[in-house]
C-alpha cells in the first residue's frame, strides 16, 4: 500500500503554502519507507511509498527520458517484467527494475492504450508537462482507491478523502444522497462520497484534464459468457486451473515476505498450496469468543 496525492490548476498561493506537504502527512502510513513530490507550472504530486518491487531504487515520482513525462504511481503491475523487456526493445531507457517505472513508458509507447497492457491493481497519475495534460487511471476491478474534486478550480485528488479534507478552505458537508443510500443497503454505490464534492473515481474508468476541461470514461466493462463451458467439464477444470495457477504466481512477484490470510475455506487453503506456503499461524485475542486457538 502506498499513497499518492496532488492537484493542478492556477491557485497559486496554494503551492506556496506547503499545502502537498500536509496532504502527504495525512497518509504517511500508507507509505513508512519514504517520500517524493514533483512541481512544475500549474502542477504538484506527492508520493508515500511502502517498498515492494526494487527496494533500493524504486522511490517516485518517476520520468521519462526528456523529462516532460512524470507518473506517480500506488500499487502493483503485476506483468511488469514482460512490458519492461517489450519497452526497452522499444528503445526506451529504464533505471530500475520497479514495476512502478512502467507506467510513464508505457505512456509514451502507448497514450491512452496504456491500460489495454497492464495487469493488475493500481491508480496512478500521469503528467504531461508539453501538453499541460493530467492523466489519471483506476484498475479495472477499483482494488485501488483514488478520490477527487474541484476546490478554488483546482483539481486535487488522493488515494484517501482525508488527504482532500486537508485542503485550505475545504469545508465538509455531508452528502445525504449517500447517506441514505448506505442505511439501505450498508453501501453507497454513488460517484460522489459521504463528502458533498468530493468523488471516487469508478473501477476500470480514466480522467483527463487539460485545456479542454476534464473528461471521465470507463476503459473497461466485465463481460460475463455463462454459455462458455456448458457441458464440457474437463475443459472448465483445465481453464480455471490454468487461470488460477496463473494469477497466484503473477501475485507472487515481489522483493518482499507475502501473507496470505487463511480463513480455512477451501479458496484461501488452495491458494496456499499454490503459493508454496510453507508455514502458517493464528492471530488470537485473549477474550473468550474471539481466540480462535481456544474454540473447538
Amino acid at each position: 500500500m502506498c499513497g499518492i496525492c496532488g492537484f493542478t490548476g492556477k491557485h497559486e498561493e496554494m503551492f506556496t503554502r506547503n499545502v502537498l506537504s500536509g496532504m502527504m502527512q495525512t497518509m504517511a502510513h500508507r507509505g513508512p519507507d519514504g517520500e517524493g513530490t514533483y512541481y512544475g507550472e500549474g502542477i504538484a504530486l506527492g508520493f508515500r511509498r511502502l517498498a515492494i518491487i526494487d527496494l533500493k531504487d524504486g522511490g517516485q515520482p518517476f520520468f521519462n527520458e526528456m523529462g516532460n513525462i512524470v507518473s506517480i504511481c500506488n500499487g502493483e503491475i503485476y506483468n511488469y517484467p514482460e512490458l519492461r523487456s517489450e519497452l526497452i526493445g522499444k528503445g526506451h531507457h529504464l533505471n530500475t527494475h520497479c514495476d512502478a517505472e512502467i507506467v510513464v513508458h508505457a505512456y509514451e509507447e502507448w497514450g491512452e492504450g496504456l491500460v489495454n497492457h497492464f495487469r493488475g491493481m493500481y491508480a496512478f497519475v500521469i503528467w504531461d508537462a508539453w501538453e499541460e495534460k493530467l492523466f489519471v487511471v483506476r484498475d479495472p476491478f477499483g482494488i485501488k482507491p483514488l478520490y477527487y474534486t474541484m476546490i478554488d478550480g483546482c483539481l486535487v485528488f488522493a488515494s484517501e478523502i482525508k488527504t482532500i479534507l486537508s485542503w485550505p478552505g475545504y469545508r465538509p458537508v455531508l452528502n445525504e444522497e449517500a447517506l441514505s443510500m448506505y442505511l439501505s443497503f450498508q453501501y453507497s454505490v454513488l460517484p460522489e462520497t459521504f463528502f458533498k464534492g468530493i468523488y471516487r473515481l469508478m473501477p476500470g474508468s480514466m480522467m483527463m484534464k487539460d485545456k479542454n476541461g476534464i473528461n471521465i470514461k470507463r476503459y473497461f466493462r466485465p463481460e460475463l459468457t455463462p454459455g462458455q463451458y456448458r457441458n464440457n467439464k474437463q475443459v472448465t477444470i483445465h481453464d480455471l486451473e490454468t487461470a488460477i495457477s496463473d494469477s497466484v504466481a503473477c501475485h507472487m512477484r515481489s522483493d518482499t515476505e507475502i501473507g496470505l490470510f487463511l480463513s480455512g475455506g477451501i479458496d484461501s487453503i488452495n491458494l496456499a498450496a499454490l503459493a508454496g506456503v510453507e508455514k502458517a499461524f493464528t492471530v488470537g485475542f485473549e477474550e473468550e469468543g474471539y481466540n480462535e486457538a481456544l474454540t473447538s
